[in-house]
């Protein structure tokens, strides 16, 4: 007993269970909005708690009259004791209806609002975490959650009333049949202490290496081309080999703890099981009970070591319930991002857009979460109707220029201020922020073209986008020569990762479905690098000649683009530096 109290009072120093307090709280947050669903299956449960007792007393009154040890009418109380199974038979198939039911209904609904939650997640703190890992955690843990939110409480409530009930009846009719059934309680609480720190380990274990699997299996279906194309089929499938001896290993540990656990219990509850038969059958030879009361003794000491059985079982559940819990707060608990001046840019939009939208960014500093500088002062401007390029040799903060204009990097210190022309000729400006996103297209480096049709791609950023204006913006990307030979045109359907199409066509598509998007700036992230010069040329042309007032800023290698911009900005030396006529030319030669 004082190993016990030390453990705890250890775990309490440590502080998981304040740790576990936190994640039941936050369960508690999303267990109160379904309060009714859990009260009815509470009710179902208590119900058919009452009538297997009142089955059990019919049972026993049986017995006695069929021994001769009660009077009472045969026919009625047999043909009650049926209609009693009868309809805890209708009510175990309306309870499993309704838990099934409600648990899909729960899971759903805690899957959408924990999928919302990731998706608004700032974005850079996003990151850290593996593909593989947020899939596990959103759909396992999220299905963990939903499973306890449900069942958790109503089980505790009706493992409870079914054990006092069970015993106040024993203690009713004989008391002494109580001593047998509590005999396995003294063997569960000296192997709490153990348990629960194993199966804390295990939970924790199995969670991370489900994270790893799926994020080992989603990178390689990902990247089989890759894969094939550098002859690692043996090497990957060895590696999956390895991780499943892994998981193996990990599963029999566990496995061996249960079966051990499970053999030591089973031999208890025999043994009270056991003593209480022998205990019923010395009262009945003496004359102290009837053979019914002896079968509903039985009965209810079975009950008493299940429903306790029943009451331990709920600390694993716990134990589980908050370790997800735990890995989802790890993720919807990370910084949110700020949606906060969306009236102020839908505002913006409407009255100061219909001329263009200039970019304005001055001295602005950025470092990533590691402490690695990319931008010290650096500052750009873009207005409609140009082209403006940023160059740089790969990995020096290109794409992450693009990212902080599209506020998925926030910079430390710096202006970045979007400004329009409002009807009156005043000027208005707004700074960037996750909710300006609305004023921009983008169009990212590799293939970001999703499975379904090419219509469905473009409505993706357009939903109320005409065929004839999808065909427009495919005339202008360059894409619709090759669409329009296609058996279904834009109903032509696109394979997982824009797979049926070339890399070119694909890129063109993506233009297209960036050029449909009603937005006054456009960024292109090397987008044109999978197109012939000439096909890059026109692209750009139809860009600039189209009679919205775009401004497009375009990241690139290619010489053929610089020709074309109004303004380079080559990022060297963590800043962003216009270049003169004689530098670009200069740049020119030297691609």
């Amino acid at each position: 007993m004082n190993h016990t109290i030390a453990f705890y009072i250890k775990r309490i120093k440590e502080g998981r269970l304040q740790e576990m307090w936190k994640e039941t709280c936050w369960i508690y947050s999303y267990a109160r909005h379904y309060w009714p669903h859990m009260i009815f299956y509470t009710l179902l449960g208590l119900s058919g708690t009452v009538i297997g007792l009142v089955s059990g007393l019919l049972s026993r009154d049986l017995v006695d009259i069929v021994t001769g040890q009660a009077i009472g009418q045969l026919l009625p109380t047999f043909f009650g004791m049926i209609a009693l199974n009868i309809a805890t038979t209708v009510l175990n198939q309306i309870s499993g209806f309704a838990s099934n039911y409600i648990s899909m209904k729960v899971d759903a609904e805690i899957k959408a609002d924990v999928f919302e939650k990731i998706l608004i997640t700032d974005w850079e703190s996003l990151t850290t975490y593996h593909t593989g890992d947020l899939l596990t955690r959103w759909n396992t843990d999220a299905s963990n959650i939903s499973s306890g939110v449900l069942n958790f409480i109503p089980n505790a409530v009706i493992f409870f009333f079914q054990f006092i009930s069970a015993l106040l009846m024993v203690l009713y009719y004989d008391a002494s049949f109580a001593v047998f059934a509590f005999i396995s309680i003294p063997v569960s609480l000296l192997m709490s202490k153990k348990l629960m720190k194993r199966m804390v380990n295990n939970n924790q274990r199995s969670a991370a290496m489900g994270a790893k699997m799926n994020g080992f299996n989603q990178e390689t279906f990902s990247n089989i081309q890759t894969i094939k194309a550098f002859s690692l089929v043996r090497l990957y499938i060895d590696r999956l080999k390895q991780l499943q001896t892994e998981y193996i290993s990990m599963r029999m540990d566990f496995q061996k703890m249960s079966m051990g656990t499970s053999l030591l219990l089973s031999t208890v509850g025999l043994i009270a099981s056991y003593a209480c038969y022998g205990w019923g059958i010395y009262r009945v030879f003496s004359g102290a009970i009837s053979y019914g009361t002896m079968t509903l003794f039985l009965s209810l000491s079975g009950k008493l070591t299940s429903t306790l059985n029943n009451i331990t079982s709920l600390v694993p559940t716990a134990i589980s319930l908050t370790t997800s819990a735990g890995r989802l707060m790890d993720i919807v608990e990370m910084p949110r991002e700020d949606y906060s001046q969306d009236a102020c840019v839908a505002k913006f939009q409407s009255e100061s857009c219909g001329n263009g939208v200039s970019l304005h960014i001055d001295n602005l500093d950025y470092s990533y979460q590691n402490g690695a500088t990319v931008f010290q002062q650096a500052s750009l401007l873009a207005h409609p109707h140009e082209i403006v390029a940023l160059v740089g040799p790969s990995g020096e903060g290109k794409t992450t220029m693009l990212r902080l204009i599209l506020s998925l990097m926030r910079g430390q210190n710096g202006s970045a201020m979007l400004s329009g022309t409002h009807a009156d000729g005043t000027k208005q400006q707004i700074a960037l922020s996750p909710s300006t996103r609305v004023l921009f297209s983008y169009v990212p480096q590799g293939n970001t073209m999703f499975s379904g049709t090419i219509a469905e791609n473009m409505r993706n950023v357009c939903p109320q986008a005409t065929d004839e204006e999808i065909t427009h913006a495919l005339q202008l990307a360059c894409a619709w020569d090759f669409v329009e030979k296609l058996p279904d045109g834009i109903h032509s359907k696109i394979g997982e990762r824009g797979s049926g199409f070339s890399e070119g066509q694909a890129q063109r598509l993506s233009i297209a479905r960036a050029l449909l998007r009603p937005a006054p700036i456009l960024l292109l992230d090397e987008a044109t690098s999978a197109l012939d010069v000439a096909t890059e040329r026109r692209v750009l042309k139809n860009i600039m000649n189209d009679s919205a007032p775009r401004t497009c800023i375009v990241t690139t290698h290619r010489p053929t683009v610089l020709s074309m911009c109004h303004r380079v900005y080559a990022i060297r030396d963590k800043q962003c530096l216009c270049l003169s006529k004689e530098q670009i030319e200069e740049l020119m030669q030297s691609f």
